[in-house]
């Protein structure tokens, strides 16, 4: 059952000062608003986009009815990442407990070959695969939301796709954070299409913008559903409109795409469940590594953000995404050793060279032997019903803005998910992660992703619904932010708000946020071997997430680090 009945309520906003656990070694400096309602809450990137898909939820409408409303709003309002010429992936948890999980990534066309981005002398050319039309993958995103209004929906496309178009017509508001990003692209917009776009102008906080393209083109997939966007007249568009720029997608890649119903990955950390999303995404396998292998330790006695803490986190990190490297891939297309890689004395063996005393070097460091036998430009939304059903969904374009490449007569940007391939073996994408032959480029494959939309149990009840943008950091944000709850007794806003650090095997580096961390604690993990990274203004991820209270009412976590907006009632 995916309804029963609910009584009205009031939503609540307390302003509460920004605070950690007593032996947090990091200070933060951010105050946030913490959310919390009674009966429904969607957490996403805008303002806008959270609100419609709460509207939809007040008109009676599921979390998957408000799903496909949200999603569809991000295209509009915040097309850095949200789409239509992308994809994603999605984990749900029914009320009555059911989960599962929809895979709608981008595919490689079926032109593609293993060797499409190497010279003449073997070598890779990342700007093909990250700009342009022969960096796009076939978009999933329209497929996606077709599959889960046909599985799960309750209203009509027609009704969930009019918000968006609405929007889309009398125009969103440019935020600050928005203008500084679109100024920074305009060279390459200007570049990369050859001509002025919609985007390619100076903005300004409090702009509005109007996109009547996309609500043309969202008019006609309302009017004439699927088929429209996959092989119909927008689909036709697309096509001729990538044959002008040199691509080599065709309208048999859109005819023959479908989104896929997954099996989670699934496990239990202590006394929570975790359910995340499974290949052609790495994050539910390596989320699921680096939890098993820290249950062994005593976290909170370790101290939240303290150097043991750190090192821990870091050297589970690396051997989890060193496993990644070599053995993740399409499963469609490869065999993954599931079971054997979030085996409990399988992640003790690799954790065997770890010591407190000193770094371990990830030259030394490859992926496990197994018997017998892998953005900074994502968004995430979660939202929870009034029915008790909860979603987590992450899409993306994978850059920023994608390919850059923007269909004026269809009104969207295109992905660049092909540079998520290995383009070569040993050799790094965009995000500095190195792929193996598990990972190649092959007609209609999915490219490997790190997107970890996350759903948590507790006493076999719903807990969290989380997830987050940011490239390779996307499964090391969802990590501490789910440690900061469950280990450090932070709230649903302080877990996301707390400052992060990263590790992914190679580069064999720490990243750290600019703010929340002490010289003396960096200064510490330097003599200790590690390599310490700290940028200007560097941000991981953007978490979004909804924790349910012992009271049962629930509570949002929207990231400062963007424009993220928690609604709920």
């Amino acid at each position: 059952m995916l309804k029963f009945s609910w009584s009205c309520v009031i939503f609540i906003t307390l302003s509460i000062g920004q605070s950690c656990s007593k032996k947090d070694t990091a200070q933060h400096t951010h105050s946030s608003k913490t959310t919390i309602a009674d009966s429904a809450m969607v957490v996403s990137a805008r303002k806008e986009a959270s609100e419609i898909g709460l509207q939809i939820l007040k008109d009676g409408g599921n979390a998957f009815d408000a799903m496909v409303a949200t999603e569809m709003a991000l295209a509009v309002c915040y097309p850095f990442a949200g789409n239509l010429g992308g994809g994603g992936f999605m984990v749900y948890r029914t009320n009555d407990g059911a989960t599962g999980a929809l895979d709608y990534r981008e595919k490689a066309p079926l032109e593609a070959s293993k060797t499409m981005y190497l010279d003449k002398n073997g070598e890779p050319n990342p700007k093909l695969s990250r700009e342009g039309s022969l960096a796009v993958g076939v978009p999933g995103t329209v497929a996606g939301m077709f599959q889960v209004n046909e599985k799960f929906g309750t209203l009509s496309m027609a009704k969930l796709l009019k918000p968006s178009i609405d929007l889309a017509k009398r125009g969103f508001m440019i935020t600050a954070k928005q203008a500084n990003m679109l100024n920074r692209f305009q060279e390459n917009f200007l570049e990369i299409n050859k001509d002025s776009i919609l985007f390619s102008r100076q903005f300004a906080k409090g702009d509005t913008l109007k996109n009547y393209a996309l609500a043309n083109t969202l008019e006609r997939i309302s009017e004439n559903g699927l088929s429209e966007f996959y092989g119909g007249h927008s689909g036709q568009i697309l096509i001729e409109f990538l044959s002008d720029y040199g691509g080599i997608m065709s309208l048999k890649d859109l005819e023959e795409y479908h989104a896929v119903w997954r099996q989670p990955i699934e496990f239990d950390y202590k006394n929570l469940k975790v359910i995340s999303m499974p290949p052609p995404s790495s994050g539910g396998i390596v989320l699921g590594q680096i939890l098993k292998t820290l249950e062994a330790y005593d976290l909170k006695q370790l101290g939240h953000n303290s150097i043991k803490y750190i090192q821990l986190l870091t050297e589970a990190e690396r051997r989890a995404y060193a496993d990644r490297s070599f053995y993740l891939g399409d499963p469609d297309f490869v065999d993954i050793p599931v079971d054997s890689l979030l085996d409990s004395e399988y992640l003790k063996q690799r954790m065997i060279s770890f010591s407190f005393e000193e770094a371990t070097n990830s030259k030394d460091i490859e992926h496990g032997e197994i018997t017998g036998y892998e953005n900074d430009e994502t968004t995430h939304y979660s939202i929870v019903d009034q029915y008790g059903n909860a979603i987590a969904a992450t899409t993306t374009l994978n850059g920023a803005y994608g390919s850059k490449l923007y269909s004026s007569e269809l009104g969207f940007f295109l992905n660049n998910e092909m540079d998520d391939f290995s383009t070569k073996p040993g050799v790094p994408n965009m995000f500095g992660l190195i792929g193996a032959e598990a990972n190649a480029i092959a007609p209609g494959k999915r490219m490997l992703s790190s997107m970890t939309p996350t759903i948590v149990e507790k006493d076999g009840d719903f807990w969290m619904s989380v997830g987050t943008p940011g490239g390779s950091t996307i499964i090391t944000s969802v990590l501490q932010t789910i440690l900061n709850v469950s280990e450090f007794n932070m709230s649903m806003q302080e877990a996301v708000d707390a400052p992060r650090f990263h590790h992914q095997w190679k580069p064999d580096e720490i990243t750290f946020e600019t703010i929340g961390f002490k010289s003396k604690l960096l200064d510490s993990l330097s003599k200790r071997g590690y390599k310490v990274i700290q940028q200007d203004s560097k941000i991981l991820g953007k978490v979004d997430g909804i924790l349910r209270l012992p009271n049962q009412k629930l509570e949002g976590g929207a990231d400062h680090r963007g424009d993220d907006t928690a609604v709920g009632f």
